[in-house]
């Protein structure tokens, strides 16, 4: 059992090695060798992240192991996006490069990551029953964080209505984000379905097993915290190479290797027919983006010198506005339980299109649309909705309770192994 554990960690680590060398080195290597070099190490640090939050399930509810997953995964986009709300409190500038950080990784991992998993998962399920599955099909205990994201994403059209992010409306985002991991705490521990490495990690006897998997969060974290930053630098500067925009880099490259870690998590879960954890901790990673992110933004920002609020400019406040309204179609389109192929390309579709139609009227028009085709999706679904929102303040239910869920039993649940 050692043996088949050393083998999979101890490359892994091994993989770490060349890139914490360099980062506490204070070496500087060309862009293109630095994104390489941490590039690799967060990939090698998203495989432990995903054997850790699999085993410990073991000990403790799948639900808070996913939100501590999904808290662990975006560490780099944190490091990132705080490190300019830091900086804007001495320079205005960095203002716009902390919205459009956050803006691009929230709209990145709706448009992109949800859509991809999903397809996947479609792809994973097909291969395995040799029928075409239209839709994926969420356990119950998820509806208490698709409450949580519905609330947050309620809640984030006032950034856009008022032009800012207060104080006040920070440190109502992170007490609302600490209710959010002390709910999901409390959920029932169920035995879950463990494969490979992580199956090896939760047959260990429990005191081995726990400090095991405490010291993978741990070492994954550091990794992902010590590499997140020269990543992102490395990659706006091989970026700049090329010419491109500086603005579009913050926005879209950034954010795109900040997120990394996470989308490969959410796509080892899918490949492994864990399609439902794959969109379970996308969907708590849109909260933690929605809450505790937002919410810590004006905090960063008074720490580094800056006023009691974020003051966002035009193009800033309509970027929230197209952020807040793809989260809302997300919600809605979800708001059964069930993602729908249809769902999925929609969003990628729309994703794809904002790049083919920049300036202010697009991105406005564009918000239109998803407000359009969510209210369609909420008429749709308008027995969940109440629901949905009062998931959070409701007794979390376990896995066992999704026998008792309101879905149609004749769709194929393509999940059913993943938490059964």
């Amino acid at each position: 059992m050692l043996t088949k554990l050393l083998r999979p960690i101890g490359l892994c680590v091994a993989l770490t090695v060349p890139a914490l060398a360099l980062r506490f080195s204070g070496a500087a290597p060309s862009p293109v060798i630095g994104l390489l070099l941490f590039g690799m190490a967060v990939v090698a640090s998203s495989f432990v992240l995903a054997w850790a939050a699999e085993a410990a399930q073991v000990d403790i509810s799948g639900g808070l192991a996913i939100a501590i997953l999904a808290v662990i995964a975006v560490l780099p986009e944190y490091a990132v996006d705080l490190y300019f709300a830091y900086t804007a409190g001495s320079d205005p500038e960095y203002v716009a490069y902390a919205a459009a950080n956050m803006t691009g990784s929230n709209r990145l991992l709706l448009g992109l990551g949800w859509s991809l998993v999903v397809l996947i998962g479609l792809a994973i399920a097909k291969r395995r029953t040799g029928k075409t599955v239209r839709e994926l099909t969420l356990d119950s205990p998820y509806r208490v964080e698709l409450g949580f994201l519905a609330i947050a994403s309620v809640v984030a059209f006032v950034i856009p209505a008022t032009g800012q992010i207060s104080l006040l409306l920070g440190f109502a985002l992170l007490g609302f984000f600490g209710f959010y991991l002390w709910k999901v705490s409390r959920a029932d521990v169920s035995e879950p379905h463990l494969v490979g490495p992580a199956a090896t990690i939760g047959a260990l006897p429990k005191r081995a097993r726990r400090a095991l998997v405490i010291g993978l969060f741990v070492f994954a974290a550091a990794v992902i915290l010590a590499c997140a930053e020269p990543f992102a630098h490395n990659l706006i500067a091989a970026g700049t190479e090329l010419g491109i925009d500086r603005f579009l880099l913050v926005q879209w490259l950034a954010p795109l290797a900040s997120e990394a870690p996470e989308f490969i998590v959410a796509i080892l879960f899918a490949i492994r027919g864990k399609a439902g954890d794959a969109i379970g901790t996308l969907i708590s990673s849109k909260v933690n983006q929605w809450t505790l992110l937002v919410g810590s933004l004006p905090l960063a920002y008074l720490l580094g010198g800056g006023g009691a609020a974020l003051h966002l400019d035009a193009r800033q406040v309509e970027e929230f506005l197209l952020t807040a309204t793809q989260t809302l179609l997300g919600v809605a389109a979800l708001l059964a339980l069930r993602f729908p192929r249809w769902a999925a390309w929609t969003l990628l579709g729309l994703f794809a299109t904002q790049f083919a139609l920049p300036g202010q009227t697009a991105r406005y028009v564009l918000c239109g649309v998803y407000a359009v085709i969510a209210l369609v999706a909420l008429v749709r679904n308008r027995r969940h909705i109440l629901p949905t929102l009062a998931a959070p303040f409701r007794r979390v239910p376990s896995d066992a309770d999704a026998i008792g869920d309101d879905r149609d039993p004749s769709v194929p649940d393509v999940t059913a192994t993943a938490r059964h």
